[in-house]
C-alpha cells in the first residue's frame, strides 16, 4: 500500500528514561526484546509477542503507557518472524499465518493495521545489519526452519488471458470450495455480495434482503418481464425477483456447485416455471434483444480489464431497446491492476482472475459500448460493514468450518475478508451500482426523480 506520509526512521528505540524503566525480560523474549523494541517503538498501539517457550512481552507506544495489548502475535517458528520483519516479500507473513507458524490471538483487525507501520518503517543500515544478525542467531538457536511457501494446493494457477478455460478454472478454484463453508458465514440467503444497511443496527439478513430489493426497484422490474442475472451465484437474486416482482428470470454461472445448489433452491421455492439457471459463460449467450432487464452483481471483477469492452458489448446486444442494466461491482482507487501487495495476494489465494479499475474508467468503457449511465451509487461503507459481519460469523463458526475446509483455507478467508473490510474503510476499495440503459430515440424513459427506488419493501 502506498503511503502518503514519509517513512519513519528509527535510530533509537526508546528514550533513555523509558529504556531504563523497562523490566528485564525472561526466556526467549529477552533475546528478542531489543530488536522488537527497535522495530515497534513508533507503533502507536499495544501488542504482545509470545514465543514458543511461553515467554512474552508487550510492545508499542500504548503498551508503554500501560494499555493492555489488543492482540498477541503468537510465534511458533522464529524464522517466520525474521522473514516477516527483514524479508523482501510481505506475503511471507501471510503464508506463515496460513501454515500456523504464527498466529493472531485477539483483534485481527488491529493486527492487520500493523502492516502499515512495518511498510512505512525504514531502518538505518547499521541497525538493519545488527537486527539481521541478532534475529538470525536467535532463529537458528533451537527452532526449526520454515519453508518459504505454503502447499501449492492453496495457490491458484495464474490467469493471463482471461480465456474461457482460465475463467472456468478460476471460478472453480474460488466458488467450488464448499457450499456448506459459504453457507456458514453468508447465512441462509447465500448472498455473496455487498449488503445494503438501511439502518446501522440492521441484521445481515435484513441488509441482504434490502440489497436484493434495492436492485429490483432500480431496474423497475414488472410482472412478466425477462430478467437475466449474469453471475447468479446461488440464485438469491433470480429467486427474489421472481417471487416478489413476478418476472421470468434466467441466471448463469460458471460454478458447478453454485449451479447445483441454485437449481435446488429454485425447485424448493416452487419457481421452476419462472426461474431457470444454467452453466454458461456470458460470452456464449446467443441472440439479441432478448431481455428487458439485466443485472450483474459481483461478477464483472472476474472479466478482466482487457475483456470489459466485450463484456459490455454482450450486455448491450442482449438488452431490448430502452432496457435497463445494473452493474454492481468493486472498484479500486488506482487505475489498472498493477503488481501491488493486495493484488498479488488476491490473485494468488482468492480470486485468480480478479482485476479492478477506477469507477471513472469503468463508466468510460460502458459509454463506449453505447450505454447511457443514468444513476451511480457508491456503497463503500456498506461493504465494509458486510465484511465485518462475515468475519465475525466465520470466526464464531471456526470449529464447524473445519468440517468443510482445512485450517489453512479457513485462515486465508479470515485474513482476506478482514483485510478487504479495512481497505473499504480506508477508501482503497470502492463499490458502485451503475444503472444504465441502451442509447436510443426517446431516452432512458425513467421517472423524473429517484423516489421509486425507495418505496416500501415488499412483504
Amino acid at each position: 500500500m502506498d503511503m502518503d506520509v514519509p517513512p519513519r526512521t528509527v535510530s533509537d528505540p526508546l528514550p533513555r528514561g523509558e529504556r531504563a524503566k523497562s523490566a528485564p525480560r525472561q526466556g526467549e523474549i529477552g533475546r528478542w526484546a531489543e530488536a522488537l523494541e527497535t522495530l515497534l517503538s513508533a507503533y502507536d498501539g499495544s501488542m504482545a509477542v509470545r514465543l514458543p517457550d511461553g515467554s512474552s512481552g508487550s510492545f508499542g507506544r500504548a503498551a508503554r503507557s500501560g494499555r493492555e495489548p489488543s492482540f498477541a502475535l503468537c510465534v511458533r517458528d522464529a524464522t517466520a518472524v525474521r522473514k516477516l520483519l527483514l524479508g523482501s516479500d510481505p506475503l511471507r507473513f501471510a503464508e506463515a499465518y496460513f501454515r500456523g507458524d504464527i498466529d493472531v490471538d485477539g483483534d485481527l483487525f488491529e493486527a492487520l493495521a500493523l502492516k502499515d507501520h512495518l511498510e512505512s518503517l525504514r531502518l538505518p543500515l547499521a541497525h538493519r545489519a545488527a537486527l539481521v544478525l541478532r534475529l538470525a542467531l536467535t532463529a537458528a538457536s533451537n527452532l526449526r526452519p520454515a519453508p518459504d511457501t505454503v502447499s501449492k494446493s492453496l495457490r491458484a494457477e495464474e490467469v493471463k488471458a482471461h480465456s474461457r478455460h482460465e475463467n472456468r478454472a478460476a471460478i472453480a478454484f474460488h466458488y467450488d470450495l464448499s457450499n456448506e463453508f459459504y453457507g456458514l458465514w453468508l447465512g441462509e440467503g447465500m448472498v455473496y455480495s455487498c449488503a445494503y444497511f438501511k439502518t446501522a443496527d440492521a441484521t445481515l439478513e435484513q441488509a441482504q434482503f434490502a440489497k436484493l430489493d434495492h436492485i429490483c426497484r432500480k431496474l423497475q422490474l414488472q410482472p412478466g418481464e425477462q430478467l437475466l442475472d449474469i453471475g447468479c451465484g446461488w440464485g438469491a437474486l433470480v429467486i427474489h425477483a421472481a417471487r416478489h416482482y413476478g418476472v421470468r428470470a434466467h441466471g448463469i454461472t460458471l460454478s458447478e456447485r453454485q449451479f447445483s445448489l441454485a437449481t435446488e433452491r429454485v425447485k424448493a421455492a416452487g419457481l421452476q416455471d419462472r426461474v431457470t439457471v444454467e452453466l454458461r459463460d456470458y460470452r456464449d449467450l446467443e441472440g439479441s434483444e432478448r431481455f428487458d432487464k439485466i443485472s450483474s452483481v459481483g461478477m464483472f471483477e472476474h472479466v478482466g480489464l482487457k475483456n470489459l469492452p466485450l463484456y459490455f458489448d454482450t450486455v448491450q446486444r442482449l438488452l431490448k431497446p430502452h432496457g435497463r442494466f445494473l452493474n454492481h461491482g468493486i472498484t479500486h482507487e488506482d487505475e489498472g491492476w498493477g503488481p501491488a501487495l493486495s493484488s498479488r495476494f488476491i490473485n494468488r489465494y482468492v480470486f485468480p482472475d480478479g482485476e479492478l479499475d477506477t469507477i471513472s474508467n469503468i463508466q468510460r468503457v460502458m459509454e463506449q459500448s453505447k450505454f447511457e449511465i443514468v444513476d451511480v451509487e457508491g456503497l463503500r461503507p456498506h461493504y465494509a460493514k458486510t465484511l465485518r459481519h462475515w468475519v465475525q460469523r466465520l470466526e464464531k463458526g471456526h470449529d464447524q468450518a473445519l468440517s468443510f475446509v482445512n485450517e489453512s483455507t479457513y485462515r486465508i478467508w479470515r485474513l482476506y475478508m478482514a483485510a478487504c473490510a479495512m481497505e473499504f474503510e480506508t477508501g482503497e476499495l470502492g463499490i458502485y451500482q451503475i444503472l444504465a440503459t441502451r442509447r436510443g430515440k426517446g431516452g432512458a424513459q425513467l421517472p423524473l426523480t429517484r423516489e421509486y427506488m425507495y418505496a416500501p419493501q415488499p412483504s
